[in-house]
């Protein structure tokens, strides 16, 4: 019968088996989990982006251009407007029963129209009509409807003597830089006390020449 120490029989036994196996499956399964983690960061980013995409809202097509209107965009009704040169002096007053603007074309057209202008050397010019258009830098005025424009006698800018002038029509193209009026419909013009008819008119106030074509009459008073 042996008498050996109880102990020793601990010491034969393999140390290593006595190590739980609950640690060693999960230090294996992290490990496993360390290698896809990235994968699977990769893939939670790409559904957050996806998500925001999805949640932002998207921007707003921009507008496009209206289409100015033909219709007036303003009115004036029984109105009269002054225009003053650097010194304070009256140079052009407008008046009318009603004016209207058009956003297309930038024109004005007033009713019943009367326009006033003094020149550089303050020689008058007053021109009236049933219906005055003018351009958005008043530089041409068109007249229709029992038009009349008068210049009163006076001296130009060479000190040269200027007769009284008187033209009358329905239509009347009115420029001001340079100064001419035209029409291509019958035309009537006095000049002092001479009075011209044409059937069209072609007049510049540098020269002071007046070309006429179609029939034409002249009445030329004693002198």
């Amino acid at each position: 019968m042996s008498t050996s120490d109880p102990l020793d029989f601990f010491d034969d036994v393999d140390q290593t088996a006595a190590v739980p196996r609950a640690p060693r499956r999960k230090r294996h399964l992290w490990d496993r989990l360390s290698i896809y983690l990235p994968v699977l960061l990769m893939g939670l980013l790409a559904l957050a982006s996806y998500w925001l995409l999805r949640a932002t809202p998207a921007p707003e097509s921009a507008e496009p251009e209206r289409a100015v209107s033909s219709e007036p965009d303003y009115f004036m009704r029984r109105f009269s407007v002054k225009a003053f040169d650097a010194k304070g002096t009256l140079k052009t007053e407008v008046s009318g029963a009603e004016a209207r603007h058009y956003p297309a074309s930038d024109k004005v057209e007033i009713d019943n129209a009367r326009i006033r202008h003094i020149s550089d050397q303050g020689l008058p010019t007053l021109a009236t009509a049933r219906l005055v258009t003018t351009n958005g830098d008043n530089t041409e005025f068109v007249l229709e409807g029992n038009a009349v424009i008068v210049r009163e006698a006076g001296t130009d800018a060479t000190g040269k003597p200027q007769p009284r002038l008187e033209f009358r029509g329905e239509f009347l193209h009115v420029f001001l830089e340079p100064d001419r009026i035209v029409s291509d419909r019958p035309v009537t013009l006095f000049r002092g006390t001479d009075r011209l008819l044409a059937d069209t008119l072609d007049y510049t106030g540098a020269d002071q020449v007046a070309l006429f074509k179609g029939r034409v009459k002249v009445q030329l008073a004693p002198r």
